[in-house]
């Protein structure tokens, strides 16, 4: 089965990052294959091919984990979030459906994080992050009605400030493309300068300019890096908001123009200029 629905761009990563994730592949690689049928090797096997690029692979490694424990919803969460990478949003969002229905009464657990943080705290759980990405993969389809109701649900169950503000910028946006300004300006009465955050303070700084606790003058030269795709779509949304859709359009096309392909930001970047087109 093909299993990508768009040509695949590998990340970029300078030559010592990559040697770092190549050598962790082949350490996940080695542990594999010594125990085949362990769930939890299996996972990671696929998730550190995935960081390296090789996304058609991942999704092989997380398919033959099914067929061992069909059960379990880690497998579908990890291979719909690589089906949203290779823009395959149908198979992401059957994906992600069948784990949120698997996971459901169930008690949520931490989810690792590939390349821990400041902390060395894990930010999301396996629940919120099978909710953010259904959420992402109806956003992505154009689906706002139902990226609101995952993006709601991934709230009820978001533990931490990192991962309520992630998923409050999503449902913001998708709130206010559905003209839900009432319920958009109510969600950002939640949203304080001072969260006590590890890792997602450009999320926080779009909240805030949607907020008006900020302005465009406050991001500087973060405005002009290629190398943040995610508060460039921030700024780009705030112009779509403003409806200066000449401004919004150019940062949309400013960022497919850079390096960040398997981004989230980046593929709603090319879907929001589809839609502008």
């Amino acid at each position: 089965m093909q299993n990508t629905c768009a040509v695949v761009r590998s990340p970029v990563y300078p030559e010592e990052t990559r040697a770092g994730l190549e050598m962790e592949l082949e350490n996940a690689r080695k542990s594999y294959e010594r125990d085949t049928a362990n769930a939890d090797l299996l996972i990671w096997y696929g998730r550190r091919l995935a960081y390296l690029g090789r996304y058609e692979e991942a999704i092989e490694v997380f398919s033959k984990g099914m067929l061992l424990y069909p059960w379990d919803a880690r497998l579908y969460r990890h291979r719909g979030h690589r089906y949203i990478t290779v823009r395959c949003f149908d198979r992401a969002v059957s994906d992600l459906e069948y784990a949120a229905g698997l996971v459901r009464g169930h008690k949520d657990e931490m989810e690792p994080d590939g390349l821990p943080n400041a902390r060395n705290i894990p930010t999301s759980t396996l629940q919120s992050n099978i909710w953010y990405h259904l959420g992402l993969a109806y956003f992505l389809k154009g689906d706002y009605e139902k990226a609101v109701k995952a993006y709601t649900s991934c709230l009820e169950v978001s533990g931490n400030p990192d991962m309520y503000v992630a998923t409050a910028n999503w449902l913001y946006i998708s709130l206010r493309r559905l003209n839900r300004d009432q319920e958009a300006a109510k969600l950002m009465n939640t949203i304080e300068p001072g969260m006590d955050l590890i890792e997602n303070r450009d999320y926080l700084d779009i909240l805030l300019l949607y907020k008006g606790e900020k302005s465009e003058a406050d991001f500087g030269d973060r405005a002009n890096s290629l190398s943040n795709a995610s508060l460039l779509f921030g700024l780009g949304n705030y112009y779509l908001t403003m409806e200066e859709f000449v401004k919004a359009k150019d940062i949309f096309t400013k960022i497919v123009s850079g390096n960040q392909w398997a981004s989230f930001a980046y593929i709603a970047a090319g879907e929001t200029l589809k839609e502008l087109k």
